[in-house]
């Protein structure tokens, strides 16, 4: 399997993808890494570390095309290749591709892979690595470039797939990434579940976090939770409402391995947040769209959440319904870990596949009708 993977500067690939090589080879595979950036400065030793994006465009192109060149060479030696690079690049020149189609097709990459991270963390990084002033609105446009075009890229190149995959808080994506490229007949899951308004009940998180554990390890899962932007926005109208929209607020990232943004408490301005407040929402949107169309089946987990009056009542937010329902409309499997005493509605009874009372059930039944693929846990 030959894949290509994108991101935006910032993203801090190479560590994250040293973890998916390591990964692979504690499962007996071996994944040739090529990093297209390294090639590069390998053949511009004049160039200084973090500054090669300022040389004229000319001079960028000629040092892409000969490390491309190698790479497709090379790339055919091996099983399974990862080859690191970008779709384009939104710097001082401007918005510009970071590859050519001719090479593209001559390397014929079996998956596009745009990997993404909290805009935030990627926000930190950039500036921690390079000489550079962008904001957060910034960030989150290059984003949305960067996965617009290696979506288009992979559409032109016959043959390919195109997936979106979060570096996310969890090392389990690691183990998304690994499946994706050296075991991509695993089925492919979109779990799904309530966020936001379960913060603050950790009885509920926990459950839900077992749900989304018991899923991972048996499927490929596309994870909606590895990216949390909305939680940094909710504080942000938080402090703005009482006064302090020009106040700062401390992030802890989630973020695995090796990046020079690490674990470190990082500083963010309230306005700023404030001023992607619909930039976030709108890829929330259409992120979480996206990662239910590239799974096979979507997975619901509904809780039951305590309610007025000592009341429970099922805990099926608008996000959860909405992803059913697209699901249910493109033709996707549907299956709903119901929690609830109270029974579901038409609307769930109606688009779901089948329903299960616990995750244990649902799981039992996935493992009978052969769905599971192989249990790879870190270090085994």
């Amino acid at each position: 399997m030959r894949a290509v993977v994108t991101g935006q500067v910032g993203m801090d690939k190479k560590p994250y993808l040293d973890e998916v090589r390591k990964f692979a080879g504690q499962q007996g595979e071996h994944i040739e890494m090529y990093n297209i950036g390294d090639q590069m400065y390998a053949e511009a030793r004049d160039v200084r570390a973090g500054r090669i994006l300022d040389l004229p465009i000319s001079r960028l192109q000629t040092l892409r095309r000969a490390a491309f060149k190698d790479v497709i060479t090379d790339s055919r030696n091996h099983e399974n290749s990862v080859i690191n690079t970008h779709a384009t690049f939104r710097w001082r020149h401007g918005l510009f591709s970071a590859f050519d189609f001719d090479q593209m097709e001559l390397l014929a990459p079996d998956l596009f892979i745009c990997l993404v991270d909290n805009i935030e963390v990627v926000h930190h990084r950039l500036h921690a690595e390079h000489d550079i002033d962008a904001t957060l609105k910034d960030c989150m446009v290059w984003r949305e470039e960067e996965i617009l075009a290696t979506e288009l890229l992979s559409q032109a190149i016959r043959g390919s797939k195109f997936y979106i995959v979060s570096r996310g808080r969890h090392a389990e994506t690691v183990r998304t990434f690994f499946r994706l490229v050296c075991r991509p007949d695993m089925r492919k899951v979109y779990p799904s579940f309530p966020m936001s308004h379960v913060v603050d009940m950790p009885d509920v998180l926990a459950e839900i976090d077992a749900f989304r554990a018991e899923l991972a390890d048996h499927f490929i899962t596309f994870d909606p939770g590895d990216v949390d932007e909305k939680l940094l926005l909710d504080r942000a109208i938080e402090q703005a409402k009482q006064g302090n929209v020009d106040s700062w607020l401390d992030v802890t990232p989630h973020s695995f391995g090796g990046s020079k943004a690490g674990t470190e408490p990082l500083r963010v301005r309230v306005r700023e947040v404030i001023d992607i407040a619909g930039d976030i929402d709108g890829q929330i949107y259409m992120r979480d769209f996206k990662l239910i169309d590239q799974s096979d089946m979507i997975i619901s987990y509904v809780p039951e959440l305590p309610g007025a009056g000592g009341k429970d009542i099922p805990g099926l937010s608008s996000g959860v319904e909405r992803e059913l329902q697209h699901a249910f409309e493109h033709a996707k499997d549907v299956y709903v870990v119901w929690k609830p005493k109270k029974a579901p509605s038409p609307f769930i009874t109606e688009t779901s596949t089948k329903i299960f009372t616990s995750t244990d059930d649902a799981l039992t039944h996935f493992e009978e009708a052969g769905m599971f693929g192989e249990k790879n846990l870190f270090g085994h």
